[in-house]
């Protein structure tokens, strides 16, 4: 005999059923696929409704234990040869495709994995992809297979580390397949493009986190993708070097610029000239993050670029150690920042930053929100500010605040 929640729940199924296709995908999409497959129990007409929706979301789990019964078979962990299964069952084109993998990720998985991407690439326009969640301790390099690159339409988002140091796994070649990209994002990759690689024309976004890459590789990628408007680079081991402006002409078009860790181990600053060859006329956020400012000619750089880059609005820096600005402020004094509406800084100490920010202030008439954040003591952040609010400024609208990690 049926129960009154479980008429309930047949009233609630039959009312969503009769919701458009598109809707029902969209609500099947905020579930894990997992979950969304069990739906196909709810009656016939969903046995297959599952099956359409354009996003797809697995979580693999590293089995720690053999199974012992039928009902724990039933209940196990997807794996790698599941997910593929799954993708032959699909009835729609796949646009979202998301793989989270908890300490799941061995060599004798790459076969699989290059037979899932293979097939994304070749049957579905696929715009978004995230490899998420190895774990780990040992120092390793494994393989992301290149395959990946010919999804053109793609965005990517490949996360296969948080929390462990010494790990990097090598970009299978299959990740190059990916010819309809848009978006990639890479953390804690070895990144080898293949003999034959004809780059991402749709490329716009380009985030590459803790990766391991010779900077021969990183300027054939970043020359490659004449579309990229926002780059976000910490790289982690290089092996040899480039000058800033063998970077910078690969970018003929970026919005957006994040340099972080330290550039000191791949770029070469020790020759950066007053004026760079090449204008960043689009750039409009300029953001240096951590150690890439903390050495000799740091502050030659961050001149260096916000001269040739009239159009910058929102500028943030991140000192480690004191930027060595006064020494060359004066070779800059020409520098107008007509577009600056944003200014952010972090940093230890206090003087030589003071300096730069007056600097700024001369020279940004546009300049709406200084946000400055330190590690001193209340007292001498005070002191700092008041002379800030006493310093000439271009803009009359101008607001600072100011942020302390100490308490006290």
């Amino acid at each position: 005999m049926k129960t009154r929640s479980m008429y309930k729940a047949e009233r609630f199924v039959d009312r969503i059923s009769t919701l458009p296709q598109s809707i029902l995908d969209t609500i099947l999409s905020l579930l894990p696929t997992e979950e969304a497959a069990r739906t196909s129990i709810l009656s016939t007409e969903w046995r297959y409704k599952w099956t359409t929706i354009p996003k797809l979301w697995f979580t693999l789990h590293k089995r720690t234990s053999e199974l012992t019964s039928d009902i724990a078979s039933t209940m196990k962990d997807m794996d790698m040869h599941d997910v593929y299964q799954v993708l032959l069952l699909r009835q729609g084109p796949i646009h979202e495709f998301a793989l989270v993998m908890d300490d799941y990720w061995q060599h004798y998985h790459y076969f699989e994995f290059d037979l899932i991407i293979l097939h994304l690439s070749r049957n579905h326009p696929v715009k978004k992809l995230r490899l998420d969640g190895l774990d780990g301790s040992e120092d390793i390099w494994s393989e992301l297979p290149k395959c990946v690159f010919t999804l053109h339409h793609l965005t990517v988002s490949l996360d296969e580390f948080d929390g462990s140091e010494n790990i990097w796994y090598k970009l299978p070649k299959s990740v190059f397949a990916l010819h309809r990209l848009t978006d990639l994002y890479l953390c804690k990759f070895h990144i080898e493009h293949p003999s034959i690689f004809n780059g991402f024309g749709s490329l716009g976004s380009l985030c590459l986190i803790y990766v391991k890459i010779s900077t021969q590789t990183l300027l054939h990628l970043l020359s490659n993708c004449p579309s990229l408007k926002n780059l976000n680079l910490n790289i982690d081991e290089s092996g040899d070097k480039c000058t800033i402006n063998e970077l910078l002409k690969c970018l003929p078009v970026i919005e957006h610029l994040t340099l972080s860790g330290d550039v000191s181990q791949w770029l070469v600053l020790d020759s950066v000239a007053q004026e760079l060859p090449t204008s960043l006329i689009h750039l409009k956020s300029l953001c240096l993050n951590q150690s890439c400012l903390s050495w000799g000619n740091g502050s030659a750089l961050v001149l260096a670029l916000i001269k040739c880059s009239p159009n910058l609005e929102d500028l943030h820096l991140e000192i480690e150690c004191d930027l060595d600005f006064s020494a060359i402020k004066d070779k800059y004094s020409n520098v107008w920042l007509e577009h600056l509406n944003v200014l952010g800084l972090c940093f230890g100490s206090n003087n030589l930053e003071t300096e730069f920010v007056k600097f700024i202030l001369a020279r940004s008439p546009k300049l709406k929100t200084v946000t400055i954040l330190t590690a001193v003591d209340r007292k001498t952040q005070s002191k700092m500010i008041k002379t800030l609010l006493r310093a000439p400024r271009a803009s009359p609208k101008v607001i600072i605040t100011p942020f302390n990690f100490l308490k006290k």
